[in-house]
């Protein structure tokens, strides 16, 4: 399905509005149903809804209307919300070769998995688990529902199955209350996430608001890095392996002003969007102008690359660098 643009989505009739975003949040309509009835409804006063137009100026905005619906729900529609999320071993077959009937009964209910949510564990790569792997994760994931009586849930997106893993073993030791408020958590993180790709930035607005700026600090010399040669890449998903894999696309070629800085955003927006991102800073061309005697025959730093990540495409991230031939170290800045 096509996004839509805000605007036009707050228009909807009640059927297309839910059939568009009513199933971010997992097998769970609900939750949209009671933001719908009780914001945009036509049987509600034309003030109300007008109202509700004008102040969901952004997806943000949008979104996080929604999900205090899920924090008011009370305990026992949070839970059902919880258990209606899908079973990670879902897709995965058993730890061995010898298959109990409750892991052949689980692998036979994979059909209940919801589109969403087969693209999303898709992406995590768990099906290229080693058989060590694999033990591993089923041992910890029946612990983990032996003691709290719902699946484990992790927005899994942009996760490894190395990530995967790790939040596994670290959460199944969690006490009760602690861990529902993190597959809370994540059940949001994954709401977001599907809303973003359903909705668009309105009509008449450049992009959602968000942007994405540098600077460069030399902290061998105590000034901005001015002349230093920075690339931005995304990585996009490979089309061909389901978005296991990733490929780079360069976006932009920067040199820094005398301020370390880019003279303006380096994305922002329709350009500006979520994902995966990679500055590459040229730190040993940069230093290379100063004493020889301070850089070696071959640098100890040459090319720096910073992976990160855009969560929020009405957001401003400010993602610097500090460095100096020997190190360097970054932050979320604003």
């Amino acid at each position: 399905m096509a996004k839509v643009k805000l605007n036009l989505l707050l228009s909807l009739p009640p059927a297309d509005f839910h059939a568009h975003i009513g199933g971010i949040y997992e097998n769970t309509p609900w939750v949209v149903e009671k933001f719908y009835n009780d914001n945009l409804s036509p049987t509600l006063d034309p003030s109300i809804v007008a109202s509700t137009k004008d102040r969901i100026s952004n997806v943000k905005i949008l979104f996080d209307e929604i999900k205090q619906y899920v924090k008011e729900g009370g305990r026992e529609a949070q839970l059902e919300l919880l258990r209606s999320h899908p079973d990670l071993c879902l897709k995965l077959g058993p730890p061995s070769e010898k298959s109990s009937d409750a892991d052949n009964k689980s692998n036979s209910s994979s059909e209940e998995i919801t589109q969403e949510s087969r693209q999303e564990q898709g992406r995590a790569g768990l099906s290229t688990l080693t058989a060590e792997e694999r033990t591993k994760f089923h041992e910890f994931n029946n612990q983990y529902k032996a003691r709290f009586q719902f699946p484990f849930i992790l927005a899994v997106r942009n996760a490894s199955k190395y990530t995967v893993l790790s939040a596994l073993e670290g959460r199944v030791n969690s006490s009760i209350e602690e861990e529902i408020a993190c597959a809370l958590s994540q059940v949001d993180k994954i709401a977001w996430m599907r809303l973003l790709t359903k909705v668009d930035y309105a009509e008449g607005s450049n992009g959602h608001g968000g942007f994405l700026t540098c600077h460069v600090l030399d902290t061998a010399n105590g000034s901005p890095a001015s002349g230093m040669r920075i690339e931005l890449y995304r990585y996009e998903d490979d089309p061909e392996k389901n978005g296991i894999t990733q490929h780079r696309i360069l976006l932009k070629s920067f040199v820094t002003n005398s301020d370390g800085r880019l003279g303006g955003p380096a994305l922002s927006g329709t350009d500006f969007y979520e994902g995966q991102y990679e500055w590459i800073f040229y730190v040993g061309d940069y230093f290379a102008k100063y004493s020889l005697s301070r850089i070696s025959g071959t640098a100890f730093l040459d090319v720096v690359p910073l992976r990160f990540g855009l969560g929020d495409p009405t957001e401003h991230y400010h993602v610097p660098l500090l460095v100096s031939p020997w190190s360097y170290s970054t932050y979320r800045g604003s």
